[in-house]
């Protein structure tokens, strides 16, 4: 680990960030070149003291999943993620179709949507970030780890998971969360993730194991679904996609009609996201 490199890069690439870089406002009071260290260390989901050690040649060896969440962060590129692991004393990751990096392209977009649901995923179902009201609405869905982190490997295999969803919806739900994995699990073979996915749902999930047998391919999920919350109600959303096929992510987004009660809701939904995201900092 190369303390005084890596602390310089972070330091640069931080004042590099511009607070509408990442969907922040500047304030008329702002002299800080760039980014202020409590602005970083939140955008990484990090304590302020532990990203200062760290800037000041302080810290100790970051683990991957700081890294991968400090790269998230700073916008950073492949090329720019790849060194930052290098500095820090651990092998870059291995570039792949399927990655968990998210491209600073992407991540300037959902930076824009603070006040909308969206989310970047992959093609597994595995969100990656969430801006504060997805968190309102489905809540936190980073947290998860191994195959869990799958929406559609959690739908077969939480229950409480499907709460978000009207009952006499979740059929719909569960055939195409079905047909997704299976087109997934064809694309990538026997021996990827979506196998051991597939492998583990066959074992524990009667109801995932009849819908395999069916072998539907079609992905039933409607551009328009019906979404519910305990503290707003139901609210008919529309769904819109942005794909990024050299990362294998999607990005999704959700919005309502204006003029209709859901469009209310969905505002209501985004201040009680914005409110948490407060009470986090």
């Amino acid at each position: 680990m190369d303390k005084a490199q890596l602390a310089d890069f972070l330091r640069r690439r931080r004042e590099a960030l511009q607070p509408e870089d990442v969907g922040l406002r500047r304030g008329s009071r702002r002299r800080t070149s760039g980014l202020r260290r409590e602005e970083v260390a939140a955008l990484c989901d990090m304590s302020v003291d532990y990203y200062s050690r760290l800037e000041q040649s302080r810290g100790p060896q970051p683990s991957e999943q700081m890294l991968a969440a400090m790269a998230r962060g700073l916008r950073l590129t492949l090329d720019e993620r790849d060194h930052l692991f290098r500095l820090a004393g651990h092998t870059a990751p291995v570039r792949a179709l399927r990655s968990d990096h998210i491209s600073p392209g992407i991540m300037r977009v959902l930076d824009r949507l603070a006040d909308t649901p969206a989310q970047v995923m992959t093609e597994l179902g595995e969100t990656l970030a969430q801006t504060p009201a997805a968190r309102a609405l489905f809540g936190d869905e980073t947290r998860y780890e191994g195959l869990m982190r799958s929406v559609g490997f959690r739908w077969f295999m939480d229950l409480s998971v499907r709460d978000v969803y009207p009952a006499e919806d979740h059929p719909m739900h569960s055939r195409a969360f079905t047909a997704d994995i299976r087109t997934v699990y064809a694309k990538h073979g026997e021996h990827s993730r979506a196998s051991a996915m597939v492998r583990a749902l066959l074992a524990e999930s009667p109801e995932f194991a009849a819908l395999w047998e069916t072998h539907d391919v079609r992905s039933n999920h409607p551009r328009e679904k019906r979404v519910q919350h305990p503290e707003v109600g139901v609210m008919e959303l529309q769904c819109q996609f942005l794909v990024d096929p050299e990362q294998g992510q999607t990005l999704l987004v959700l919005t309502a009609t204006p003029g209709t009660e859901s469009y209310d809701l969905l505002r209501l939904l985004s201040v009680l996201g914005t409110q948490e995201l407060a009470a986090r900092r």
